[in-house]
């Protein structure tokens, strides 16, 4: 769940801010372990929905939900809200995360949800990498290493040319580099509010997949009626934990409490569906979440130092 993670912070900033205190400290560790909790439960419900409809169907569904909630939310000062200075940054930026979002949403229909989700949680070493070539910042041999040990770990769940995975893996491998780029287009659009930055992401997305889906459209079933209006509520709720979790804490505290996803989908996985991780799987994604919290060491060192 580390892109969500991830995501919280680009839209508070690099630093976030913090409240102060221990028990300020405290309450942002337990909304982010809320959030990432209700995120799960809802890749689980997308999975459930992928075995009955198309892809494109689902994430319209994840949008559409997020769009009417905060739409509720922005009512009254909507237009305000919608100004960006940089509204083509901020397109560029909504792209990638629905891209990011469809791209996981698919896998989801062919392989495990915790294969998925550590796939998937490469990206906060992805995003280190691309603030190093695209933005210029600093990047040392130690963060180098952990990125590629990251990699090493993704390659190791997805297993290419091994003939025992499927090829949807690659799809969130994909959707890792997409919601990095969208990460990095975050912080070059940090003049925008938080509340700009969510509007547009749930509108973008909303727009684009309310074009598409009438032709992958299926009539939906009553019994799935529940699924669908969850998926867009789960959304909702949980990225606004998320933030709030990062408006209360430092990031640095926060952040690597975000890789209880893992834990949250392989229960899942093995409640629902009767999936249990295999031990490469296990093994990638320990390699995958030891260099991903040894690169955010790395770098909250780096900021102290600088500050």
């Amino acid at each position: 769940m580390m892109h969500r993670v991830n995501r919280a912070i680009a839209h508070l900033g690099a630093s976030g801010q913090p409240g102060s205190g221990r028990s300020t400290q405290t309450l942002g560790i337990m909304l982010l372990l809320l959030a990432i909790f209700l995120f799960t439960l809802m890749d689980a419900t997308a999975k459930y929905l992928a075995q009955h409809y198309e892809p494109v169907q689902i994430v319209w569904a994840r949008f559409a939900g997020n769009m009417l909630i905060v739409g509720v939310l922005f009512a009254p000062r909507f237009t305000s809200v919608l100004k960006s200075r940089q509204p083509s940054v901020q397109f560029g930026r909504a792209l990638t995360q629905l891209a990011s979002s469809a791209l996981f949403f698919s896998s989801l229909a062919y392989i495990g949800l915790a294969e998925a989700t550590a796939i998937m949680d490469i990206n906060p070493v992805l995003i280190t990498l691309g603030a190093a070539i695209f933005l210029g910042e600093s990047i040392g041999i130690r963060r180098i290493i952990g990125i590629v040990v990251a990699l090493i770990g993704a390659m190791i769940v997805i297993r290419p040319g091994a003939g025992v995975f499927h090829p949807a893996a690659v799809l969130p491998l994909i959707g890792a580099f997409t919601y990095a780029a969208g990460a990095l287009l975050t912080r070059v659009a940090r003049q925008d509010s938080t509340a700009t930055s969510v509007l547009w992401s749930a509108m973008v997305g909303t727009i684009i997949t309310s074009l598409a889906v009438p032709f992958f459209w299926q009539p939906i079933a009553p019994q799935h009626i529940w699924a669908f209006l969850l998926l867009g509520c789960l959304g909702a709720v949980s990225q606004a934990l998320l933030i709030r979790a990062f408006s209360l804490a430092e990031a640095g505290a926060v952040a690597p409490f975000g890789y209880t996803g893992l834990i949250w989908a392989g229960l899942w996985g093995w409640l629902f569906w009767g999936n249990l991780p295999d031990k490469w799987t296990v093994i990638g994604a320990v390699i995958i979440v030891g260099a991903g919290i040894y690169v955010w060491a790395r770098e909250a060192r780096a900021m102290k130092q600088a500050e």
